[in-house]
């Protein structure tokens, strides 16, 4: 059974790009780096609220002061009003940082294959359901009328952007494929011109990942998902100091290419920009070794944690179900090259 099955079953030509090679376990102490501000992000909660309430608070334990919380999409596992009422519940009930940023993902948008929230129905897609109706849930959960926005976490911009179509509406031959309008573009282009001339590192959070980046990305089933890829690239290639944090695949932390530098040719930045994997809260998955994937079972649930120093940025995997750091990367900021 492929993933999308056991989802819907359960309810729920570019550059190369290099590995960064990662270090050690991260150990807690004295920065070395000087003063941090230190968020966390995570993806991939479709319905799992039990490890999305261990995860926020185990982020409450290893982060206590986090200035954010970025969330990369499939928040829900349907879309449905009352899965997000569940997921707000949850993190009302549990600690969690202010500041929170949502990325819209395409489990929001799963609502009209099924007839009711107890029937599947694929065949009779959309079941009455229309494309606005799943902006309009998305749009009253995260406070605002856009799928892209801008907030800060202690300073530190970022920049959460979203399809702004769901494909199957428009061309029935597409289904989860990500469209973004000239306006979405023209803000992430104005937004990443700004904070660069202010020399500061923009943290850019989305739900699907560009092709042959990190994890998963060179796999069929990844090669895809934008519809225009390339403009994408174009955009966040110009900039070194630029960490895509994207999720989608739930393919695990602990493998080597879960960070990459992306190189963009003809866009003058010859060191690229930095590309994250953010793991999952629900369910992890690896390659199957045939073009595929395959569940890894058992409890899985991890995310990350960012330090923002002057001169660097660390990231950090975790697992949140044994309470343990994976590992970490330093990457260094212009200002200290």
């Amino acid at each position: 059974m492929d993933r999308r099955s056991f989802m819907l079953a359960t309810g729920g030509a570019l550059a190369a790009t290099t590995a960064l090679g990662t270090g050690a376990e991260a150990a807690p102490g004295r920065d070395p780096l000087g003063p941090a501000v230190r968020f966390n992000i995570i993806s991939d909660i479709q319905g799992d609220l039990a490890d999305f309430g261990k995860a926020l608070d185990d982020i409450k334990a290893i982060n206590p002061k986090s200035a954010g919380l970025g969330v990369a999409g499939d928040i829900t596992p349907r879309g449905y009003d009352f899965e997000y009422a569940q997921v707000r519940s949850v993190l009302d009930k549990h600690p969690h940082p202010r500041n929170v940023a949502w990325a819209i993902g395409n489990h929001e948008f799963y609502v009209p294959k099924w007839r009711d929230p107890d029937t599947l129905a694929q065949d009779t897609w959309p079941n009455g359901t229309t494309e606005d109706s799943l902006f309009r849930s998305f749009y009253n959960f995260a406070g605002r009328n856009t799928v892209y926005s801008e907030t800060s976490f202690g300073g530190v911009p970022v920049l959460s952007l979203g399809t702004e179509r769901y494909s199957h509406y428009h061309d029935p031959k597409l289904w989860d494929e990500v469209w973004i309008s000239d306006q979405q573009f023209s803000w992430l282009e104005q937004r990443l011109a700004y904070w660069d001339r202010w020399r500061k590192p923009v943290m850019v959070l989305t739900h699907h990942p560009l092709p042959n980046t990190v994890s998963g990305t060179r796999n069929k089933l990844y090669l895809n998902d934008y519809l225009q890829a390339d403009r994408l690239l174009s955009v966040l290639g110009k900039y070194r100091d630029v960490f895509l944090f994207s999720g989608h695949t739930h393919w695990d932390l602990t493998l080597s290419d879960w960070v990459t530098r992306r190189v963009v040719p003809g866009s003058g930045n010859l060191e690229g920009f930095t590309v994250v994997n953010t793991g999952a809260v629900q369910t992890g998955w690896v390659d199957d070794g045939k073009g595929g994937e395959v569940s890894l079972g058992g409890s899985f649930n991890q995310g990350l944690q960012v330090e923002v120093y002057f001169r660097a940025v660390v990231i950090k995997a975790r697992d949140f179900t044994t309470g343990t750091w994976l590992k970490q990367i330093t990457v260094p900021l212009r200002d200290s090259l």
